[in-house]
């Protein structure tokens, strides 16, 4: 046995780990239940993809407005404390979810009330549950612990939805006649599971004993915490350079992966077929990176900074190609290395971020980091639904390809993106 094979079987040896992977992978499989059942709710309610549209968005507000709240909570109470809470109060919600479809009381304000209830407290789980793993394993677990962590929640991706499609097979999806007794069966059970997945996430996180705990945040106004926090990002320089060109980054790629990608399924390729396809394999490419994250450990091409600044030239190149394809097996072959490259990244952006900042300060930062993505992304998708009206796919892929590299030349040439190391901040700057 080697050392990266000892290293993996004494981390999976920890029981703490154990309970808080066993924790993230029960919620994140019952993630992928109301994921699909609460916007197919909606549809078959309602006939309208707009009201269907309007609850997906509803969803998403909250959480991206209270993330920066949720951080600071998270760094004065512990991510342990406010990870328990959220997982009582969406047991709660989706419970009343459950119990409202199975009785045939179907109400739209009260899907959509539930639905921005749920949206809310992510605001307050997101963060705590990416703040967690540092106060269970040593920093030198992190990169194989956060490995094996995406790893299995990427397979929950990809098992949940065919569990769900399973449920609504044998139980009921509406399509018919959501009135009928027993037609939304299906739904309901999906809402029930992820409401049972919550509680038994509860008991595993009461298992868990921090090995690594940050000092209590001062008892400052909410406010004013998120503003240190802000502030701590935008003075450390590796922080902040790094933030802001991930920002950049996802404003030109996230749009295109949301919208260009099904309008290439729909007008080139084979409809929705086409696009489980592509989206399936992009999703076992990006398992597949993080795998391979776990088995080479902290490979890095000159630095931190570097390597990611090169995974981004890679991704542009394969990018540019997508636009260009005729035929499903072309654009699978292309997103399943864009995959790899994205699972691998993944892993060590947030085992950098983790490393990187202080204890009192990860949930914030975490928050900061997700805000970002979450704030760019409708953003991203309606400017690129308004350049598809004016461009064809070829040209917005290749754009979106040579952006995406210029983006990182730029990077390397006037910011200090390519010197950021593995290193911790400097004491000052923490």
């Amino acid at each position: 046995m080697n050392d990266r094979q000892s290293a993996r079987a004494a981390l999976l040896r920890e029981p703490n780990f154990r309970w808080t992977m066993g924790g993230a992978i029960i919620t994140s499989l019952g993630d992928q239940f109301t994921l699909i059942a609460l916007p197919w709710l909606v549809l078959v309610s309602t006939g309208d993809p707009l009201k269907m549209g309007l609850v997906i968005a509803m969803m998403s507000i909250p959480r991206a407005i209270f993330i920066l709240l949720g951080g600071a909570l998270v760094d004065r109470y512990s991510p342990r404390s406010v990870l328990m809470i959220t997982r009582f109060v969406n047991a709660a919600l989706l419970a009343l979810l459950a119990t409202m479809v199975f009785a045939n009381r179907i109400s739209l304000p009260m899907v959509c009330t539930l639905g921005v209830l749920i949206g809310f407290a992510s605001a307050f789980s997101i963060p705590a549950g990416t703040s967690m793993l540092p106060t269970v394993v040593t920093p030198a677990q992190l990169p194989m612990a956060n490995a094996i962590m995406m790893g299995v929640r990427q397979l929950t991706m990809l098992a949940g939805p065919l569990l769900a499609g399973l449920l609504f097979a044998l139980f009921g999806d509406g399509s018919a006649n959501t009135r009928a007794p027993g037609a939304v069966g299906g739904i309901g059970a999906a809402f029930a599971l992820d409401a049972l997945s919550f509680l038994v996430a509860t008991w595993t996180l009461s298992k868990v004993r921090a090995l690594h705990v940050a000092p209590a945040a001062s008892p400052e106004p909410v406010l004013r915490a998120v503003g240190a926090g802000i502030a701590m990002v935008w003075n450390d320089t590796a922080l902040r350079t790094c933030m802001l060109y991930w920002g950049l980054c996802a404003f030109v790629v996230g749009g295109t992966m949301q919208v260009a990608l099904p309008v290439l399924a729909g007008s080139v390729l084979h409809g929705a077929s086409a696009l489980g396809l592509i989206m399936g394999v992009h999703g076992a490419g990006s398992l597949a990176g993080m795998a391979l994250s776990g088995m080479l450990g902290k490979f890095r091409v000159r630095n931190f900074g570097t390597t990611v600044l090169l995974a981004d030239v890679l991704v542009g190149l394969l990018l540019i190609p997508l636009g260009l394809v005729a035929a499903t097996w072309q654009a699978a072959a292309l997103m399943l290395v864009i995959g790899v490259l994205g699972g691998y990244m993944q892993v060590a952006v947030f085992s950098w971020l983790q490393q990187r900042v202080p204890r009192a300060m990860l949930g914030r930062a975490m928050s900061i980091f997700m805000f970002i993505f979450m704030g760019v992304a409708p953003l991203s998708a309606a400017l690129t639904g308004w350049l598809l009206q004016h461009m064809s796919l070829a040209q917005l892929f290749g754009g979106a390809g040579l952006f995406l590299m210029g983006t990182a030349l730029l990077a390397w040439l006037l910011t200090p993106m390519s010197t950021v190391s593995d290193k911790p901040s400097p004491p000052a700057q923490a």
